[in-house]
């Protein structure tokens, strides 16, 4: 049997049983869910050992620390991951709400809120997506199609196996978890990208390169997420401690995941003072500053920076710097050159604020806070199934609502038209 015709198998089964999960009652998928985290818990030392073995792997195949530290699990990682479970169990379940309206004819109609299906997603390194993704499809009565990547193939396959005995000793269907294992190499990722009319959308996580891939060549419904080159702005007027505070954090706290900024704006009245202070805050993180030809001037040791480097998602340890000369002008630039994720400004003007708010164009538009924010569980979504950085049919942190779409019931006493 062929790549391709393997993978339609997968969403061909998910497909048949998603008809019958997406009746399942709250109390069922919450049941599935716990049972889940349980089952996470009590066999953690062989997801441990599995990802032991990921961890060398990849070590060995010279993937950077901070891509290390992506992929890695302990027991803190589990009892988050766990924790993040439990958290949907209590979240309300948004299938079946809606609204009710009649019409001047006499027909009641039901706009309900419903599963959207096969929910197939592509992605990378981190193995919580594996567990939070599942997790969310199947708290909105989803089947979903995994396909992670090679680097973590090992700890995601003991999930997966974890997962699906917990949907069968729930007395569900396990098909409605299905697996891609990464041996089967990019043939299952452009099979997942074209089956049409079994998979209802796919979700790209991972690299630019991931996403650019899926969102250009799939023919099933995308959800474009990820992609984040984020922007913090340290006006004139902001308290340049805060600013630091923010700055560092937004930056060194994990610089591999999408919600870390990659350029640093300050204006020109105030760059004295804040960047020799953020380069010594950050020196212990060794990171590289590339900067325009005014910040060289005042923070010598940093390069001069290309006008790619404030294209780049560094994921890394590096952060592109630029002085600016007003409020405008740094939303010019991040309307310019960002991805639409999140946006920063650190400033006590408050129609400096409003500005910033009313004309960047992203998901998450902040005012003296970090970019760091953007993510599911902090906003208090449980988990997320990514961050979208497009306009339809979802924007932000997607958490348990944008897996679902809309569904008309309508009642008539023999109506016609």
């Amino acid at each position: 049997m062929d790549t391709k015709q393997k993978v339609f198998e997968i969403c061909s089964a998910a497909k048949k049983a998603s008809y019958e999960y997406a009746a399942r009652s709250t109390k069922e998928k919450n049941h599935i869910l716990s049972s889940i985290a349980n089952a996470l818990k009590e066999n953690s030392k062989e997801i441990l050992e599995a990802n032991a073995r990921d961890i060398a792997l990849a070590d060995a195949n010279g993937v950077p620390a901070h891509m290390l530290d992506r992929l890695a699990l302990n027991g803190g990682r589990i009892d988050g991951i766990c924790d993040a479970l439990r958290s949907l169990v209590s979240l309300r379940d948004p299938v079946g709400c809606g609204e009710v309206f009649s019409t001047p004819g006499g027909l009641w109609i039901e706009c309900q809120r419903a599963p959207l299906g096969v929910v197939a997603i592509i992605y990378e390194a981190r193995p919580n997506v594996t567990v939070d993704a599942a997790a969310l499809c199947l708290k909105t009565g989803n089947a979903v199609v995994l396909r992670g990547g090679r680097e973590a193939a090992n700890t995601n396959l003991v999930l997966i196996n974890v997962m699906k005995k917990c949907i069968s000793e729930c007395g569900q269907n396990p098909d409605i978890l299905g697996f891609i294992e990464p041996g089967e190499g990019h043939e299952s990722a452009n099979a997942l990208m074209s089956a049409r009319g079994l998979v209802d959308v796919l979700i790209p996580r991972g690299s630019k390169r991931l996403i650019d891939a899926v969102v250009n060549n799939a023919s099933v419904p995308v959800i474009e997420t990820g992609a984040g080159n984020c922007h913090l702005y340290v006006d004139a007027s902001a308290n340049i401690d805060m600013a630091l505070n923010i700055a560092v954090n937004a930056k060194c706290s994990r610089p591999a995941v999408c919600n870390a900024i990659e350029t640093l704006l300050v204006h020109k009245d105030v760059a004295k003072d804040f960047l020799p202070k953020f380069a010594e805050a950050t020196a212990g993180y060794s990171l590289e500053l590339r900067g325009c030809e005014q910040t060289l001037r005042i923070v010598p040791e940093a390069k001069k920076a290309s006008e790619s480097d404030f294209e780049t998602e560094f994921d890394d340890y590096i952060l592109a710097v630029k002085l600016v000369s007003s409020v405008e002008e740094a939303v010019a630039h991040i309307n310019k050159y960002n991805t639409g994720h999140s946006e920063a400004i650190v400033t006590n003007d408050e129609q400096n604020a409003e500005y910033f708010r009313k004309y960047v164009d992203a998901a998450a538009v902040y005012v003296n806070a970090s970019t760091r924010f953007t993510d599911g569980g902090e906003f208090g979504f449980g988990a997320e199934i990514g961050i979208s950085t497009q306009k339809l049919h979802a924007r932000g942190p997607m958490g348990l609502t944008a897996l679902t779409t809309q569904k008309y019931l309508i009642r008539g006493n023999g109506q016609v038209r």
